[in-house]
């Protein structure tokens, strides 16, 4: 079937290209509507590789998605033919003794959409397990399912941080995920976050949400923000969402005696940390990859209308235009946040 395929670094086209197709009896089959370009994406498309996982063979992109159920397997009893839905792209070994502990999103056996070697979702049809597939409420459109999935690396943020009521939380990155971390922070407890960055026009749209402070770390220093904002006490806890190596040389300078570092972002390459100052003041460090058993809540504040995805959507193309979305998504614009594509290439 036609599919956005990554033929190796810096090289996409839409083609036809041949794709699972068989549906096991717990699985369903799913019409794609609406799929996201992610950063992890991008990065696959511009540099051939994320750590360990280097594109060695062609490879369709997206992983973010929501579409509608058009066949389903014979054991499948709790979703039907004509459900709108998203779906969580890591299937992970039920069985493995990660799974078992539930922390399968650091199963090693894990497989999910657009990691090499495994294809995404940028194709008209996919099968997928009906266990890791959700049912749309009816006021959640086919944009905001897209969205469930970075909206839960945000939630398994705010997890990881153990949030108490009213803690106050930096993030810094006001990138998508950046976002979507601080609205699960807000969402989670937090009584204000503030939302670092170099972007004014992200840190507009930031600012454009009640309990988030931007601050523009061009014109203004984090540290003596963060200050003015806690009594000189500092943060409670501190999400590093950005990947930014610079970041890390003030990053602990922001966090409370006994607060907590979240780690989010990925960096390009090794980072400097204060492993002292961390030891001196007990500051918490807690790590973020992917997320487990937080999607279906993550979907449940969405439709509840307590989060808000909407206006981190900057653009939406249509199928046709994949190529020149993620040819826009690599240029960084400073405004954008979230572009998605939408299949056939009907309006949202």
């Amino acid at each position: 079937m036609q599919a956005l395929v990554l033929e190796k670094k810096g090289e996409l086209t839409i083609r036809e290209i041949d794709l699972p197709t068989k549906l096991g009896p717990e699985d369903v089959r799913i019409a794609i509507h609406t799929v996201g370009v992610c950063g992890s994406d991008v990065h696959y498309y511009t540099h051939g590789g994320i750590g360990d996982y280097i594109v060695r063979q062609p490879m369709v992109l997206g992983h973010e998605g929501a579409g509608t159920i058009v066949e389903i397997g014979s054991r499948v009893a709790n979703l039907k033919v004509g459900d709108r839905v998203c779906m969580e792209p890591g299937i992970p070994n039920l069985s493995s003794r990660a799974s078992k502990l539930g922390i399968y999103n650091v199963d090693p056996e894990v497989t999910f959409w657009a990691t090499p070697p495994d294809h995404g979702i940028l194709t008209p049809e996919v099968i997928h397990p009906a266990a890791f597939t959700y049912r749309l409420p009816d006021n959640v459109s086919f944009a905001e399912g897209a969205m469930v999935e970075p909206f839960a690396v945000g939630m398994h943020s705010a997890a990881r941080a153990r949030i108490m009521p009213g803690d106050v939380a930096v993030v810094t990155g006001a990138g998508t995920i950046g976002m979507m971390v601080a609205l699960a922070a807000l969402a989670g407890g937090c009584s204000k976050v503030i939302v670092s960055d170099i972007s004014a026009e992200k840190l507009e749209i930031a600012g454009s949400y009640d309990g988030i402070i931007p601050v523009d770390v061009r014109a203004s220093n984090l540290v003596d923000e963060v200050a003015a904002h806690t009594d000189n006490w500092g943060a409670d806890i501190v999400f590093e969402a950005s990947g930014a190596p610079q970041v890390f040389d003030d990053i602990l300078k922001v966090v409370r005696p006994g607060g907590a570092l979240v780690l989010v972002g990925l960096p390009p390459d090794r980072v400097p940390l204060d492993v002292n100052g961390a030891i001196a003041r007990e500051i918490r460090i807690e790590t973020v990859f992917r997320y487990a058993n937080v999607f279906d809540r993550a979907l449940g504040l969405i439709a509840s209308g307590k989060v808000n995805l909407r206006p981190l959507i900057t653009e939406t193309f249509p199928f046709s235009q994949s190529i020149e979305a993620f040819e826009r998504a690599a240029e960084g614009r400073p405004a954008d946040i979230k572009l998605q594509i939408v299949i056939p290439g009907e309006e949202p």
